[in-house]
């Protein structure tokens, strides 16, 4: 590399945690024409993957300085592939290489080492998420290291801002227990990509808020379900880590100062702005979105309501957000502003046993049109 030995090596709490933390305020995170988001891990550096089942944190090292980090998780999830539909994937994220330090080949050898960990632990596939014109993340994975496009959910985002939401009257509410929820998700939604084996350990959380459900006033919830129906569940992201929105898009900083003044101006308008992104937010991320009968979009949209009512009572909490199969009719009833959101997050996957190679090909090659279940422990 010419500039020294690099020492990969795990990450040492005691050791790493204060310049782990300092990296990543130095990182940004996303393409720089539509701003950069610098998280805040709020002490913790492995926040991000410490609720899940298996996690490691790797580091960099190079003339005794901390210049990069990668963060791993594995987890079972069903997976559309013959002959079996389960398999053991490894998650990529949080990798973070110090600005003076990059296109030395770090970010590689960091991504390398977390597969060599993957593999010894069993993992079928490693793959990771990034935005679609993230250049230098696409090179690294595809062009470099044989990662292969595999699905482009849409990410919606949802200010949360005052006033609140009017809530129909049509439609009746209930907050399931955790066992009922779980229930609720085998039955209906074990089928789907990526769904977690785990899915009671993760409504179990206390990050996550509960789980409800919306159906017609007038019909009853039991055994038989209403003729149509939603369900939804809440993580609470901002008790994890912090987002600070840095040089912003000239458009975005023009529309939150304007809408402010506006609803400074005007307040009898109900005027809907944009929050301060500027300073460290929270966000709530929707979950486990499931939907039955001839009503359930419009139930579906009063819930995502309903969230963002919750979350306007939450110190710090800015943003409700989720994420849908890019061509999933769900993004048409899900509230959110398309100046906020990313209609195409793109997620990349690797085989990494050579004797399933063909069931990968076949993986790869199967439909778009699929739901996606989102793990709100990656998000």
């Amino acid at each position: 590399m010419g500039y020294g030995e690099l020492n990969i090596r795990s990450y040492n709490p005691q050791k790493d945690r204060a310049r782990v933390e300092d990296l990543e305020r130095r990182c940004e995170v996303g393409p720089a024409e539509r701003g950069f988001l610098f998280t805040d891990t709020l002490g913790d550096p492995i926040c991000r993957i410490r609720n899940s089942p298996i996690y490691n944190m790797i580091v960099a090292e190079l003339n005794n300085q901390l210049v990069g980090v990668i963060q791993g998780s594995i987890k079972l999830v069903t997976i559309h592939k013959p002959p079996k539909n389960l398999a053991r994937v490894g998650y990529i994220l949080g990798l973070r290489v110090a600005p003076l330090y990059r296109r030395r080949g770090i970010g590689s050898s960091l991504v390398v080492r977390l597969e060599e960990w993957f593999i010894a632990s069993g993992v079928d596939y490693a793959y990771m998420a990034t935005e679609k014109d993230n250049d230098a993340s696409f090179k690294l994975f595809v062009e470099k290291l044989g990662y292969v496009k595999f699905r482009t959910p849409a990410i919606l985002v949802n200010p949360v801002n005052c006033p609140m939401y009017g809530i129909s009257s049509k439609y009746e509410f209930e907050k399931l227990k955790v066992e009922e929820a779980e229930s609720l998700y085998r039955k209906f939604m074990s089928s789907m990509e990526f769904f977690p084996s785990d899915i009671g350990n993760i409504l179990r959380n206390k990050l996550s808020l509960g789980t409800w459900v919306a159906y017609p006033r007038g019909e009853s919830w039991g055994e038989i379900l209403p003729s149509s129906w939603a369900m939804v569940s809440v993580w609470n992201s901002g008790e994890v880590f912090k987002l600070r929105l840095g040089n912003a898009p000239t458009s975005c900083l023009m529309y939150t100062k304007s809408s402010q003044l506006m609803g400074n101006l005007v307040p009898c308008f109900k005027w809907r702005g944009i929050p301060d992104f500027m300073h460290p937010f929270g966000f709530y991320f929707i979950y486990g979105v499931y939907r039955e009968g001839p009503m359930s979009g419009k139930l579906v949209r009063t819930l995502c309501r309903l969230v963002h009512n919750m979350a306007a009572k939450c110190r710090d909490c800015k943003a409700v957000v989720t994420e849908v199969g890019g061509s999933d009719t769900l993004r048409r009833h899900i509230p959110h502003w398309r100046l906020l959101s990313c209609p195409e997050d793109l997620w990349c996957i690797k085989g990494l046993k050579n004797e399933e190679r063909e069931s990968f090909y076949e993986l790869i090659k199967t439909q778009t049109t699929r739901t996606l279940f989102v793990d709100p422990r990656e998000v």
